[in-house]
């Protein structure tokens, strides 16, 4: 395996910091550790054993848990050991970047004053500062979020706006970028920024080699929603219709009518739209679109494919129908929106066997 156009691995290794109030999210620590990992692996590999035997890293991580008395390291009750003290943390120079890791801890322990300002010295080194979901309370304690537009876990949205009213809070993104200051959704979102850092350090085809790694659905750009659409109406209280919405999201290809729908729900039309209505917030036929825009956006943002033959997958009658959809669910027609993404791939190198 090949990464073309990408230099030797000749330059020094970017000094990474994740710090993790006790007691963090576990995902919000492995996830953008091993993401890192990955690409310095897969890079060496792409380069030959020489490269690998001279231990060239292309990311030089250290991890720093900020114990408590009595609070165990992570909420999953798995023990995490520092690789760096905070001692050393404080006495080492220039920093490429500083992850603070969401959890309980940051979110009840933003305020501890010991803590703030070692989060103020790291950041203050850094190049680039990211919060991984509740790691924006954190971040957002020590000043260092001041009127951008950040993210975090959609539980904890309201509470940091509540705490922060000088942030510009979007609950919907899987991660928002403002300059210097990345933010991510919660736990394995954290993965998705930290492929986003590589690919931004590194090019497309290393970040997408690593999410074929570790074997990861897809990599999604950061505005993609934080619920699908399916899981965001099962999210309803009283929904009693959860297998049927997974049905239709994996039978697009079928009319999908009322009385269809019905006909499987064993209820009549009637009481089947009123029920359906009633649980999801929209009717069957605008669940329906909405669906059906989410497949296309997906098979848009990974390939190349003719707007008619996208239509006719997902599930649209006609090219023009797909494009009424989107307009109305995304603001801009469909090739529009591919071409977005394929400006975003078109410059970074492509991955060789």
């Amino acid at each position: 395996m090949q990464l073309a156009n990408q230099s030797p691995l000749s330059d020094p290794p970017h000094k990474v910091v994740i710090l993790a109030p006790a007691p963090a999210q576990l995902l919000d620590v492995a996830g953008p550790a091993e993401v890192l990992a990955q690409a310095g692996h897969l890079r060496r590999t792409s380069l030959g054993d020489t490269a690998a035997s001279a231990g060239a890293v292309l990311y030089d991580v250290r991890v720093h848990i900020v114990a408590g008395k009595g609070l165990g390291d992570t909420s999953a009750g798995v023990g995490l050991r520092s690789s760096v003290s905070e001692a050393e943390l404080r006495a080492n120079g220039s920093l490429d970047t500083l992850i603070v890791a969401g959890g309980e801890g940051a979110r009840t322990r933003c305020a501890e004053p010991d803590i703030v300002d070692l989060v103020r010295t790291l950041a203050g080194r850094a190049e680039r500062i990211i919060g991984v979901c509740t790691g924006a309370f954190l971040l957002a304690e020590a000043g260092l979020l001041h009127g951008r537009r950040v993210t975090t876990h959609w539980r904890w949205c309201a509470e940091l706006a509540r705490r922060h009213g000088d942030l510009k809070i979007d609950p919907e993104p899987i991660y928002v970028r403002d300059g210097n200051v990345w933010t991510s959704a919660g736990v394995t979102a954290g993965m998705d920024l930290t492929l986003a850092l590589v690919e931004a350090d590194h090019g497309h085809a290393l970040a997408l080699a690593v999410a074929r790694e570790l074997v990861l659905f897809l990599r999604r750009p950061g505005d993609q929603k934080q619920f699908s659409t399916v899981l965001a109406a099962q999210s309803a209280p009283s929904l009693r219709l959860g297998d049927l919405l997974a049905w239709m999201n994996e039978n697009l290809h079928r009319t999908l009518s009322v009385p269809e729908l019905a006909a499987r729900a064993c209820l009549s039309p009637r009481q089947f739209a009123r029920a359906f209505r009633a649980e999801t917030g929209v009717t069957p036929g605008r669940m329906v679109e909405r669906l059906r825009v989410e497949a296309a956006r997906r098979v848009l943002e990974s390939g190349r494919m003719p707007l008619g033959i996208v239509a006719s997958a997902c599930g649209f009658q006609t090219e023009e129908t797909m494009r009424r959809s989107f307009l109305r669910q995304v603001g801009v027609p469909p090739g529009d929106y591919r071409e977005r993404f394929r400006r975003q791939s078109s410059a970074t190198p492509t991955l060789q066997a």
